[in-house]
């Protein structure tokens, strides 16, 4: 039993939870109201026996990419996280390299196996960059001044815009009606990737600053150590005040729908957040105060995702 907690805290259950939640969220409440306007609907999108073998080949390669972080990040994570060390203290490095592999593999045979179903090598390909990106990221990257913070995000963002990909075979119709819904999938999908590229970045450069002991020991070249701490703050809160201007316009423009319900839930529920941690932010010193930032932007990546069930309002 000690084992399977080990290995559920190893691969980040909860962030693997957090994937599927998303895609499902996406699958089932935003492709419907897309295609709210098409007949045949069932036969026009990815169908739940692929959906789910992709959600299932996201969390092989998420998996496989925690593990290969923490494999590489061994001493580092010693100083800034020694409660949280599972490799080489209840799991054997060598096993945690073979789970890894296992994984990564077994999510590539899956994502392949979608792309032929589906006459789509794009998931497949991508999919495969993925495992690439993240082993590249883990061993090299993240050290680097900004490149690796940006990896991140573009991960978290192609956790979404992968649903649109698989839409892509759809795109070869001449129907007028398919047309007009993927369009609407596309404008929703860069939407909410753009959402979480942007907030991903920012969480990441915030736990740079929380990690800065560790990092700094073992040479790395993140951006608080090579700018220093207040670059940082001025850059995440950068993007959070373009992340908040970008929410700000989007609901001007829902409200022409009149769709109320979905002002409510973002001024409560993700923009007043976002001006509580631009704040927090501001006067953020210790380590503990990014650490509990870093905590709320995770709850509002959450709150941001779970938006998507207001589409199922309008659908």
């Amino acid at each position: 039993m000690k084992l399977i907690f080990a290995f559920l805290r190893l691969v980040r259950s909860l962030n693997l939870f957090f994937i599927v939640l998303t895609q499902a969220l996406f699958y089932y409440c935003i492709l419907p109201f897309a295609f709210k306007n098409v007949s045949q609907l069932p036969k026009l999108y990815l169908q739940p026996e692929l959906f789910w073998l992709l959600c299932a080949a996201s969390l092989l390669i998420a998996a496989a990419g925690y593990i290969i972080n923490d494999y590489f990040d061994l001493n580092i994570d010693l100083v800034n996280k020694p409660e949280r060390q599972v490799v080489d203290t209840i799991i054997n490095r060598r096993w945690a390299i073979l789970l890894h592999w296992l994984l990564s593999f077994t999510g590539i045979i899956v994502s392949f196996y979608i792309s032929w179903k589906l006459n789509n090598w794009i998931i497949g390909l991508a999919n495969s960059g993925c495992v690439f990106l993240l082993m590249l990221y883990s061993s090299t990257f993240k050290k680097k001044l900004i490149i690796g913070n940006l990896i991140i995000s573009i991960l978290t963002a192609w956790v979404i815009l992968v649903l649109f990909v698989a839409e892509w075979d759809l795109n070869r119709s001449g129907d007028g009606a398919i047309q007009l819904a993927l369009g609407r999938v596309f404008k929703l999908a860069v939407v909410y990737a753009g959402f979480a590229f942007i907030i991903s970045l920012v969480r990441e450069v915030v736990k740079d600053v929380e990690d800065m002991e560790g990092d700094a020991r073992y040479n790395c070249k993140t951006m608080p150590i090579v700018w220093g701490v207040n670059a940082a703050k001025l850059f995440a809160g950068v993007w959070l005040a373009v992340l908040l201007a970008a929410i700000v316009v989007l609901q001007f423009y829902v409200l022409r729908f009149g769709w109320w319900s979905s002002l409510i839930y973002t001024v409560a529920l993700i923009i007043s957040p976002l001006i509580w941690i631009l704040i927090k932010l501001y006067k953020a010193r210790s380590k503990s105060d990014f650490s509990r930032l870093s905590s709320a932007i995770k709850l509002v990546m959450m709150t941001g995702i779970l938006s998507m069930i207001l589409f199922k309002l309008y659908s």
